[in-house]
């Protein structure tokens, strides 16, 4: 399964990395570290992730503005987008619901907890029927 991870916080890569080191499963990252790179990547022409994992918090371009032009682009806007954040603000979970994210993840603060939560999620993905075999 290919992912493009969008996360400025180079701890919070490492930390989907090594709970992706312990998983039998193959998983491809693609990384961007602003909303900007991220369509970019997306736009390029390269093959398109599977699923999105969107912080909110963002330098340049926060998550909700990479989602609204996502989910405005004729052909990016059906792509899983699952936003990874520490924000429990419900204006921003409402708002990333109406833009149409497949799912709201809070990161928790302790890496157990965390990978519990990231293991259940790329679990689910991975057998979701929008997903490539």
């Amino acid at each position: 399964m290919d992912i493009l991870l969008i996360e400025d916080d180079a701890i919070e890569v490492m930390k989907l990395e090594r709970t992706l080191s312990k998983v039998e499963a193959k998983y491809e990252i693609v990384k961007a570290s602003n909303g900007e790179d991220a369509l970019k990547i997306l736009r390029s022409g390269d093959k398109l992730p599977d699923i999105i994992l969107l912080d909110l918090n963002m330098p340049r371009m926060s998550g909700i503005e990479f989602l609204e032009i996502l989910k405005n682009d004729a052909i990016l806007q059906y792509l899983p987008t699952i936003i990874l954040t520490t924000s429990e603000n419900r204006a921003d979970l409402l708002k990333c619901y109406q833009l149409g994210i497949a799912g709201y993840v809070i990161k928790p603060l302790k890496y157990g907890d965390y990978e519990s939560r990231m293991k259940t999620v790329l679990e689910y993905w991975s057998i979701n029927q929008l997903v490539k075999g």
